[in-house]
């Protein structure tokens, strides 16, 4: 369809195409208050597509209560016009898929945070009365370390017969339950299917039921067990139960939050798994439950009347006992897309930026202090060189990091070569011009950012 005649949706205006999709191309755009947001404005097949429409408005309703921080909420939407559209809160990041690609599996504390973000963000979709259908790497977006779920409930567009038979795609193998795959319906069972192979995929960097044709590796899906050979120890005994061919023998999605809830990699689960409905439970007071209120998540009341009947399997600290040890957004800064090997090149490139920058500076201030404070000139070269000093030598002996030693020397070196070449060729009045420009850039730089 592409963007509309007069670069507008509603009352969203759009900027540039973000992508294309099976069911439209998707826009960044901004609302009326200047917030940027994501609108997809439908093919015309899918616009054309009554029954599909209808079943779409139905779920608009239940996708505008969906709260959470891991879910791309819906902000807008417009089905009865010449140009269809919805428009959800704009995720700046990358994809799952992308960050796995470049930077390997995800590891450590960045799939623990991974696994829990997904596993909130499903339970919130969930507890709206809505069904994703299409969970995948490629829908799992990285946001400053965050997961966060995006065209959760668009997929319901599947169900229409005239959508399919227009060439959408009706998902991506590997990551549909095998009773979707025979024909069945896409319930809640078949989303924790799907979150299950998207862990799998983000921990191990392959695809839980291998590649090839789709066919191949439907087949796989259906009868072989998946590869969860390099899952962490604390988290394969769970994406084996998400992963069951028996849509009945799968954990639902309020569980899985709690079933995450663990203090630590390799610490026991808090609950066990059970089977049937389990209702969604929330820390104590001042705790954020698993599930926004307004998802429409209300527990029943235990029967009773004991605390433990609402979450049985849990410490005997009762659920009270979360409130120390329950995850929340924000707690580690550490991104999925950074694992310790990128970092440790991370570290290396700001000290090389710092040790560089700081010396050129050193060099210049201690030129312009040479004729009229020669005392400064020659603090402020001794104490640049020892600093260099001390963390090569670090370096060298403590952590064995040649090439920080060699960077540290050669920059103390330069520092004192630069100083005397400075000195020699230009006035102090010309160097104070300089030092003075360049203090000035600085604190220019520093209030503007």
């Amino acid at each position: 369809m592409g963007a509309p005649d007069d670069g507008h949706c509603g009352p969203y205006r759009l900027l540039s195409p973000l992508g294309a999709g099976g069911f439209g191309e998707v826009h960044l755009a901004l609302d009326p208050g200047g917030r940027t947001a994501a609108v997809k404005v439908l093919h015309p097949h899918v616009a054309a597509d009554g029954t599909a429409l209808a079943r779409l408005a139905r779920e608009v309703e239940a996708m505008r209560r969906v709260r959470s921080p891991h879910v791309a909420e819906l902000l807008g939407a417009s089905l009865d016009g010449d140009r269809p559209y919805l428009a959800t809160r704009y995720v700046q990041g990358r994809p799952l898929d992308a960050v796995v690609a470049a930077a390997g599996p995800v590891a450590g504390d960045d799939l623990v945070r991974l696994a829990r973000g997904l596993a909130e963000a499903l339970a919130a979709i969930h507890a709206s009365g809505v069904v994703h259908r299409d969970l995948k790497p490629a829908n799992v977006i990285c946001e400053g370390g965050e997961p966060v779920v995006i065209d959760f409930g668009i997929a319901c567009l599947l169900d229409s017969a005239a959508v399919t038979a227009s060439g959408a795609v009706l998902g991506t193998p590997g990551y549909l339950a095998p009773e979707v795959l025979e024909g069945g319906g896409a319930g809640p069972e078949a989303d924790v299917f799907s979150f299950a192979a998207t862990l799998a995929y983000a921990a191990t960097g392959r695809h839980p039921y291998g590649t090839g044709p789709a066919s191949a590796v439907g087949y796989r899906v259906v009868h072989h067990d998946p590869d969860l050979g390099d899952v962490p120890s604390w988290l394969e005994p769970l994406l084996r139960e998400c992963l069951a061919r028996d849509p009945a023998d799968r954990p639902p999605a309020s569980l899985l939050p709690l079933r995450l809830a663990a203090p630590e990699p390799g610490a026991r689960p808090l609950v066990a798994a059970e089977p049937g409905p389990r209702p969604l439970v929330a820390s104590e007071s001042g705790a954020r439950p698993s599930a926004h209120p307004e998802a429409g998540a209300r527990p029943p009341a235990p029967s009773g009347g004991a605390p433990e009947a609402a979450v049985r399997g849990a410490p005997a600290t009762g659920v009270q006992g979360l409130s120390t040890r329950e995850w929340r957004p924000g707690r580690r800064v550490r991104s999925a897309a950074f694992p310790p090997e990128a970092r440790e090149r991370r570290r290396a490139v700001l000290h090389r930026r710092w040790a560089v920058g700081t010396g050129l500076f050193t060099a210049l201030a201690a030129a312009t202090a040479k004729s009229p404070l020669p005392e400064v000139s020659l603090l402020l070269l001794t104490v640049y060189g020892s600093v260099m000093l001390v963390d090569g030598g670090v370096a060298l002996f403590a952590r064995r990091n040649r090439g920080r030693a060699v960077l540290d020397l050669s920059c103390a070196a330069g520092v004192v070569l630069l100083w005397a070449v400075l000195a020699a060729f230009f006035s102090p009045l010309s160097l104070g011009l300089a030092l003075g420009t360049v203090v000035l850039v600085l604190v220019v730089i520093l209030l503007s950012s």
